[in-house]
């Protein structure tokens, strides 16, 4: 299929990406390239790879294939910085671990416990700020709605600013509100740092709404395109039927 469109600042590319648990076939050479500036979105049914492929480009499962990663305007490869943000995240309500506890501990290398830093605090605060969660920061994590979690797992992951962003179903949970507030973050993340974003979502409503190019999974990459394109498609039908209808 002949892609459409061109990359600004850099270029993405998952090159043949397969995953074998014992002798089952998870993924099959899965080539996407991911422009930026865009909300590229996997699709599939279940057991179709998506989580898989998630964690194959993270490096958390045994996988052939490579990323590369293609700095545009000096044309020369460069090692990939990659933010993620999980569908979720072990929580006890009313744990003590604040908003600051959280992020500090994964921006530097000193104890959070020992002291709180002046200079990290209001590092941390200016960056929550972006995503108007700055009046967070000393609330516990547990007691966090899910669109306020979401909120500060997008800090994180963008802190620093990474090249691809990939989110796993990054608004399951949320009410109508803190979806619309997500999608509208996503969006200007996309357009002030022509960021590449890659999400798998499982609403397809959702999907056809806000995605830029949409992915149809199913093992392999069955089907590429525009939303209205893969929606469209009889490969999309034999999968979903009349669900996105």
């Amino acid at each position: 299929m002949t892609e459409t469109g061109a990359c600004g600042l850099h270029c993405t590319k998952i090159n043949n990406i397969s995953v074998k648990f014992g002798k089952e076939e998870v993924l099959h050479n899965v080539n996407i390239h991911i422009h930026c500036g865009q909300l590229t979105v996997i699709i599939g049914r279940n057991g179709a790879g998506k989580t898989t492929l998630l964690k194959a480009i993270l490096g958390e499962v045994e996988h052939t294939g490579n990323i590369t990663f293609m700095d545009m305007k000096e044309k020369v490869a460069k090692k990939i910085k990659i933010g993620y943000v999980p569908q979720s995240i072990n929580i006890e309500k009313h744990m003590p671990t604040t908003v600051y506890d959280l992020f500090a501990s994964c921006i530097c290398h000193v104890p959070v416990f020992l002291k709180k830093d002046k200079k990290i605090y209001q590092e941390i605060k200016e960056q929550l700020k972006i995503f108007g969660a700055e009046k967070l920061i000393d609330r516990s994590i547990g007691d966090l709605s899910g669109g306020e979690l979401q909120r500060v797992l997008l800090s994180i992951a963008t802190k620093p600013v990474p090249n691809l962003l990939i989110l796993d179903e990054p608004v399951s949970g949320i009410d109508k509100n803190g979806t619309r507030d997500f999608y509208e973050i996503v969006g200007a993340l996309k357009k002030k740092y022509d960021m590449s974003i890659l999400m798998v979502s499982h609403d397809l409503e959702l999907v056809k709404k806000y995605a830029d190019k949409v992915i149809l999974l199913d093992k392999e990459v069955i089907r590429e395109g525009a939303p209205e394109e893969v929606f469209n498609s009889l490969e999309f039908r034999n999968r979903f039927g009349d669900e996105s209808k």
